[in-house]
């Protein structure tokens, strides 16, 4: 006998087991993850994974976050209706659809072909489609075309922020959030913003998102 998953009532289960718990309060955030159907962000073979508390591996060293980590990464961020928003490394787009839900205009920047076909199938079906424009091109790079930005996401750890792209978040008032390894401390979800004395991280959450392989420093040579 062949066991069909209710995708809706998982997707409500995962908001009150590991949403809600989890210090994830912004009311507007906690509607769009009962809403939007996480399981689209997957291919097929991997959509009864969903709703599971773990990073789902999607190859190549990425990952589609885990529910609680990029619900948190939001919640830090604080996206306001109107901002635009950079979301760097944006994947099978779900943290793009999130933050369109919210009412964010969205540049997605992903550099991967099939992890775009994915996003691009899911973006269809969903009301905030309007508000999503995909690019492609260096992660690294960011996309400067349409700077400044509010806000600045980058879906992924990294070892530090690219000065391309803290080159493109707002000042003042901008704000760029990403999980950071911080010396001594593992990995940080941490809000970073412009300053006089430079950009200044402030660490948030434990979080130990995989690194953006595109993100990390090339290996260097020993003689």
């Amino acid at each position: 006998m062949t066991l069909t998953l209710d995708f809706v009532d998982a997707r409500q289960r995962m908001v009150d087991s590991q949403i809600r718990p989890n210090r994830v309060n912004d009311p507007r955030l906690v509607a769009a993850m009962r809403e939007l159907p996480r399981e689209r962000f997957l291919p097929p073979s991997l959509a009864h994974l969903a709703y599971i508390d773990e990073d789902i591996a999607l190859g190549g060293g990425r990952v589609l976050m885990e529910p609680m980590a990029i619900a948190r990464m939001l919640q830090v961020a604080a996206p306001r209706h109107g901002e635009k928003a950079l979301v760097v490394g944006s994947g099978t787009g779900y943290g793009v659809a999130l933050l369109a839900s919210l009412g964010v205009e969205v540049v997605a920047l992903e550099d991967d072909a099939a992890l775009r076909a994915i996003a691009a199938a899911a973006w269809n079906d969903i009301p905030a489609a309007a508000a999503i424009r995909h690019v492609s091109g260096p992660l690294a790079a960011g996309w400067a075309a349409e700077k400044p930005y509010d806000l600045v996401l980058i879906e992924g750890a990294v070892r530090d922020i690219p000065p391309d792209i803290a080159a493109q978040v707002k000042a003042p008032g901008g704000r760029l959030v990403t999980v950071l390894a911080v010396a001594g401390a593992g990995r940080q979800i941490v809000l970073a913003e412009p300053s006089i004395g430079g950009f200044r991280a402030q660490p948030y959450f434990d979080c130990n998102t995989p690194f953006l392989p595109a993100l990390l420093p090339l290996p260097g040579f020993t003689f």
